[in-house]
């Protein structure tokens, strides 16, 4: 098998909000190839540290029951959220919302290593688009279907509600951002969102006043290039469940 190479910049492009780039690197202390996404000089993902977007798909979906769940996903990335709600018997299908064109292609083409996987499930379909003006809308995130709710949206896009990749999406974080997003929901439906700060009370605080159940959970993993443990959020919230459908 020949060897990686040390360092490879696997495409540039220019976006709306900056530069972004995919990079992969040969990390000769675990003897892996790590895939990173960089927006300027800020990383936004790692193939090194996934367990917290793989908990954003697991957590959130074990909130719900029944089967054929729809779903939504804000943010591509490098994926892995994306292939744990696929691992999920019960999804019958999602909707996956990115705004950059690049992230989307760089899965079709195959230069992501998850890339075939996702492209090749039938449930699963690429939209690109800006999913904090989507959720504002009442046009929803189907394109095909107008109007159309879903059993759970889960959003990993900005690093966390206080820290944001571009202006633009503060206001989704606010009471009646959050009361938009939530008008897509099924009664009992659930949101999730990805943090990469530990838990803030003020944003669940915020979460308790639009949904009808919200929490946080803290998922802690090693980082082995630090040699130390690290912890991010995983936010969850529920619209009320309608009497008729149980507890």
């Amino acid at each position: 098998m020949p060897k990686s190479k040390l360092f490879e910049e696997l495409d540039y492009r220019p976006t709306p909000i900056g530069a972004l780039s995919l990079r992969r690197r040969r990390e000769l202390s675990l003897g892996i190839d790590v895939f990173e996404i960089k927006l300027g000089d800020e990383y936004l993902m790692s193939s090194l540290f996934t367990a917290s977007e793989i908990a954003l798909a697991r957590l959130g979906l074990s909130e719900l029951t029944g089967d054929g769940f729809n779903i939504v996903v804000g943010g591509l990335g490098l994926g892995y959220t994306v292939k744990a709600v696929l691992e999920h018997p019960s999804v019958g299908s999602l909707i996956v919302v990115d705004m950059l064109q690049a992230v989307i292609d760089w899965h079709r083409t195959g230069l992501l290593p998850l890339g075939a996987e996702l492209i090749g499930d039938p449930r699963c379909r690429l939209v690109q688009g800006d999913f904090f003006a989507i959720a504002k809308g009442a046009a929803g995130f189907d394109p095909d279907t107008p109007g159309r709710r879903f059993d759970a949206i889960l959003v990993d896009i900005d690093h966390s509600p206080a820290a944001l990749l571009d202006d633009r999406s503060s206001a989704f974080y606010r009471i009646e951002g959050l009361r938009a997003l939530a008008a897509h929901l099924k009664p009992g439906g659930v949101f999730g969102l990805w943090s990469n700060d530990t838990p803030d009370r003020s944003f669940t605080d915020r979460l308790s006043r639009v949904f009808a159940k919200a929490w946080a959970e803290p998922v802690t993993f090693h980082n082995p290039l630090q040699n130390r443990s690290f912890t991010q959020t995983v936010y969850l919230a529920r619209t009320t469940i309608l009497s008729n459908e149980g507890a």
